[in-house]
């Protein structure tokens, strides 16, 4: 392969000055790297100082563990989105007084609800680098599980001595497969509150049907508001506590955007798998996207069937439905990006020009790292399929608490440094809120449908992916027709206490013997697999423990190589702090705006979910009642807007910020053409969705009423005069002229456009 031929190839990965010049997920002290390119591209600010963790903006851009949001007020008021925060308003929510249909706004600070358990905000104190310890003389193991030990006995003593102050949730993250590791310090906020989220109406506007796809018209936002101790540290919840004042928060802007501006979004993108080899990236679309995308439409309709709409059942599983969906049309979007990209081939391409790379630089070492790695990789691939069903079979909810309690009863009889992640005392606050959410996300009928059509599944795999020790236990040995396994677990859920909240937290304190003692049949079962599962652990270990001794090779050879040809090299997604940059673009098909308005709502509601706006948004609409919140060049209220931002799942709720560091939208979604990007990012086709600042003060203003928060945050750029004025709307024919009995009726033959949630 000509030289010429590497370079081209090696542009698949590079940054500022090629055709993909927007690619890239760059962590803050990358920053000054491309600064040129930055400024180039618009922003005003001082590229170096987005290094600064601690500094405005990046000091008001916090994590919720999954999500992304952003301090708008010295009051610890945080926006994220509005599928964010869902898991909360549902928890709140009940069949009488649900506010998913009916949107949620306190009015006062004692108002505010608490968030679901286990809800945090984690608010950045310092990042350092801690590759040199974690990584000094591991060359001394040869079995991938004592290096997988010893890595994790590193990062558990840095873990330690960071959280040695009280309120402190540390992280050593690893980039670059395990190259280098920076310790994260982190202020642990446990007191989270709701403040305000839309009704699903607004905030869900267009809902599985819309899912990534283009034109949108969501109010994907909602408010969070974090809370501490009276004197100022992280406290548990409780009704002394006061709102936590950050030392930054974004300014709002009024402003609006132009086709071809800069923006930036700041945030906390999960994970991407750029540098996986090939044998993953197979094993991946030729398996297990199938094996799931031949689950999910049946799980759904299951969970559909057991909870139908209006029962306090489907109020408990609104969150698992939304996630199932959401990630049903993400495969369909990742199998069909990976066959028009040609994903497998360009993959090999890659391989075989860093490959002829190597070779030049006489780097045999590199070489047979590479190939050792890749033989490995298929080691995982083939260990993944065999686990995938029985993972599957130990979902319930009540077997799931019953592992779990036993697990922490074997665990603690260890050391707590000693002790697996998860179970350490660090944990303990986790664990409980784990236990205490299945109280709100739990339906034994529900969940026994679950259980059958994932026993069904495995029963029809073959012996290599069965588990004798489970097999044995439920009677499966004999293959039971699904009528007589139903009835023997309608005698599980008859029996067991486990659904018992009180009960669940009694044994989170008992021992080993007394759960080995227990009749539970849930907690006969988990005794039963401990062992098997156990060993699959330890296997586990043993390969990622290999990985960690190969996979650095690998990507010091791509960031090497990348360099030669004048690129920067980007670590994949992994939940830390990362700038994404580019411009406000319009479709990938070149048709159309990048923006979305107020009255395209109109056009495409018909009054039923997920297209039902509410009547006092579709009356404000007809009557075009802008306010101070149109846009000129529109004429209306933009809604949702385009960017060539590169971004994934953990993004969502992330601040998109304009070239002076205003808030001018929540990125919340991509495009289905652009899902793909998570292994092959295509400049061409990948865009990100976000909503308007602007819609969102519109709906809080003239929707809602929500004034509190308006007056709350601080705005600049809104004009002083409404920029549009009122009037009946052209484009919507069914009002009539008394303004009180205003009544929108549904529009016929809407465009239709047709959201994803985190995997489950």
């Amino acid at each position: 392969m000509s030289r010429s031929h590497i370079f081209a190839l090696a542009l698949i990965l590079a940054t500022p000055g090629s055709a993909s010049a927007k690619e890239g997920m760059f962590t803050p002290d990358q920053l000054p790297e491309i600064a040129a390119d930055l400024t180039e591209t618009g922003l005003e600010l001082e590229p170096e100082s987005l290094t600064e963790l601690t500094a405005f903006p990046m000091g008001a851009v916090i994590s919720l563990g999954n999500c992304t949001a952003s301090f708008v007020s010295g009051q610890g008021l945080a926006v994220t989105n509005h599928h964010c925060a869902r898991g909360s308003i549902q928890y709140n929510s009940t069949a009488e007084q649900n506010y998913l249909e009916d949107g949620f706004l306190a009015e006062s600070l004692a108002e505010e609800l608490p968030a679901a358990p286990g809800s945090r905000v984690y608010v950045t104190q310092s990042v350092q680098d801690v590759t040199s310890r974690m990584r000094i003389g591991l060359g001394a193991f040869t079995r991938g599980r004592d290096v997988h030990a010893e890595i994790e006995a590193r990062r558990k003593a840095i873990i330690a001595e960071c959280e040695a102050r009280d309120g402190h949730r540390c992280q050593v993250a690893s980039f670059y497969g395990g190259a280098e590791y920076k310790l994260i310090d982190r202020l642990e906020i446990r007191d989270v509150r709701l403040v305000y989220a839309p009704a699903d109406s607004i905030g869900k506007y267009g809902g599985d049907v819309d899912n990534w796809m283009w034109p949108r018209h969501t109010g994907d936002f909602a408010f969070y508001r974090a809370y501490v101790g009276p004197d100022g540290s992280p406290a548990d919840y409780s009704e002394a506590n006061i709102p936590y004042q950050p030392a930054h928060s974004l300014t709002v802007s009024g402003g609006g955007l132009n086709e071809g501006d800069f923006v930036m979004v700041l945030g906390y993108p999960g994970r991407t798998s750029r540098y996986a080899r090939l044998a993953e990236v197979r094993n991946t679309f030729s398996w297990t996207y199938p094996a799931w995308q031949g689950l999910l439409e049946d799980w759904i309709a299951v969970i559909e069937e057991t909870a139908p709409e209006g029962s306090d059942a489907r109020i408990k599983y609104e969150a698992r439905l939304a996630s199932l969906n959401n990630f049903m049309k993400n495969l369909g979007g990742q199998i069909e990006g990976a066959e028009r990209v040609g994903l497998l081939d360009r993959r090999a391409e890659r391989e075989q020009a860093l490959a002829s790379w190597i070779i030049e630089q006489g780097d045999a070492d590199t070489a047979q790292a590479i190939t050792l790695l890749d033989m490995l990789s298929e080691q995982i691939a083939a260990a993944d399929r065999r686990a995938f069903w029985y993972d599957h079979v130990r979902r319930p909810q009540l077997l799931s608490a019953a592992r779990k309690l036993y697990r922490l009863a074997r665990e603690r009889e260890l050391p707590d440094a000693e002790r697996e992640p998860g179970f350490q005392e660090r944990d303990m606050a986790f664990f409980r809120q784990s236990m205490e959410a299945i109280e709100r996300r739990f339906d034994p009928v529900v969940d026994k449908a679950e259980w059958l059509l994932f026993l069904d599944r495995y029963m029809h795999q073959p012996s290599a992916a069965r588990v004798p020790a489970y097999d044995g236990f439920m009677g499966l040995n004999s293959a039971p027709d699904m009528r007589s396994l139903a009835a023997r677990l309608d005698g599980f859920y008859a029996i067991s206490e486990l659904d018992d909240l009180d009960t669940r937290l009694a044994l989170m304190e008992a021992d080993a013997a007394t759960l080995e003692a227990s009749e539970d049949p849930f907690m006969r079962l988990a005794v039963a697999l401990y062992d098997n599962d156990r060993a699959m652990e330890e296997a586990e270990e043993e390969l990622k423990g290999r990985m960690l001794r190969l996979r650095p090779a690998y990507m010091q050879a791509i960031r090497i190589w990348q360099a030669d040809q004048g690129s920067t090299a980007y670590p994949d997604a992994n939940s830390t702090l990362r700038a994404s940059y580019g411009t406000i673009m319009p479709p990938a098909s070149g048709e159309g705006l990048p923006f979305t308005t107020l009255e395209e709502i109109a056009e495409k509601d018909t009054g039923e979910a997920p297209f039902n706006a509410p009547q006092a948004q579709l009356k404000a609409i007809a009557t075009r009642d802008h306010g101070r919140y149109g846009d000129e060049q529109l004429g209306t209220v933009a809604v949702n807007f385009l960017s060539d931002l590169d971004v994934t799942g953990g993004n969502s709720g992330s601040a998109t910020l304009n070239a002076r560091g205003e808030l001018v939208g929540l990125l919340f979604d991509g495009t289905l053409d652009s899902v793909n990007s998570d292994w092959d990012f295509d400049p061409q086709t990948t865009r990100a969705i976000h909503v308007d600042t602007r819609y969102m003060m519109w709906v809080m203003d003239k929707v809602d009423g929500a004034q509190r928060i308006l007056d709350e945050i601080t705005i600049v750029g809104l004009p002083e005069e409404p920029v549009v004025e009122l009037e009946p709307s052209p484009m919507l024919e069914n009002t009539v002229s008394n303004e009180e009995d205003m009544v929108i009726s549904p529009v016929e033959g809407g465009r239709e456009d047709v959201e994803a949630a985190p995997t489950p």
